[in-house]
């Protein structure tokens, strides 16, 4: 599932392209990525003539403020948005096309059908995309402080590779960069987070900051289905310190690096530089 870095590349590649453009219509292959029960048809006679005046991003949420009403993105598992010209041949598992002027077209892609997109018309997206109501603060934000942090995890008995994938906890971070994190701040995946002292706890608000700045300077991570709206793969797999990197040596101590299932979902690490703290 693309995670912050990978939708705040999309944002910011998206605002570059579409800023101020008027989204002449558009064309619904699979309705059921409309997020409430509209036709396609009326989808496409709603959105049509609404201007672009800025996308922005909420955890994994985009959000193109529009001169009437918002229109939300949730890419979930495979979801791709893609800047192509019309005349090109539709991607294959291509959901969704809004055309826009300049003879080109944003395409919603998505493989498995888990993504899903919002026409809003009232000025608080909030209302009817209610994900947006449990998210918690954003990681760049002034509310996502060490004592936020310490509160939090001082009240919580599960563990901490698990915390950090709850979005009310923190908004955006997902598998791949809570194993980065957890490598950065030296802290074993199963560790219990009440159990975490202070010095730990500024260390994983810092690496929080670190490691997703620098996803974001890579232009994300492509594992699998990720790509940017020109195209293009995310950069951080090739300096990934842990994710994606069983039996390799870790650069760090050279020691391999294991892989186990945590809550259901893959997790790397070192043994030797996330030593387990009890």
């Amino acid at each position: 599932m693309p995670e912050l870095p990978e939708v705040e590349t999309i944002r910011r590649s998206l605002n570059l392209l579409t800023l101020g453009q008027i989204i002449q219509g558009g064309e619904v292959f699979l309705e059921r990525s409309l997020a409430y029960p509209v036709s396609g048809a009326e989808f496409c006679s709603q959105i049509r003539g609404r201007t672009v005046i800025q996308w922005h991003r909420r955890g994994k949420y985009l959000l193109a403020e529009l001169d009437r009403g918002w229109l939300g993105v949730h890419l979930r598992m495979s979801g791709q948005l893609l800047w192509c010209n019309p005349l090109d041949s539709c991607q294959k598992h291509t959901r969704i096309r809004l055309f826009f002027q300049g003879e080109r077209e944003l395409r919603f892609v998505d493989t498995r059908t888990f993504g899903k997109i919002w026409l809003v018309e009232n000025s608080q997206p909030s209302k009817v995309i209610t994900g947006l109501q449990k998210l918690g603060p954003e990681p760049f934000s002034d509310h996502f402080t060490i004592e936020y942090l310490a509160q939090k995890l001082g009240k919580s008995k599960r563990c901490i590779k698990t915390l950090l994938l709850d979005q009310g906890l923190v908004a955006g971070i997902g598998n791949i960069y809570a194993d980065e994190i957890l490598f950065r701040s030296r802290i074993q995946p199963e560790a219990i987070a009440a159990n975490l002292s202070l010095a730990q706890i500024e260390s994983l608000r810092r690496s929080i900051l670190e490691v997703l700045q620098r996803a974001m300077e890579e232009g994300g991570t492509t594992f699998k289905d990720f790509l940017n709206v020109m195209g293009v793969n995310g950069n951080y797999g090739g300096v990934a310190w842990v994710y994606g990197r069983k039996g390799e040596p870790c650069r760090v101590c050279s020691t391999a690096i294991e892989r186990i299932k945590l809550g259901g979902r893959s997790t790397h690490f070192c043994p030797q530089c996330q030593k387990y703290v009890t």
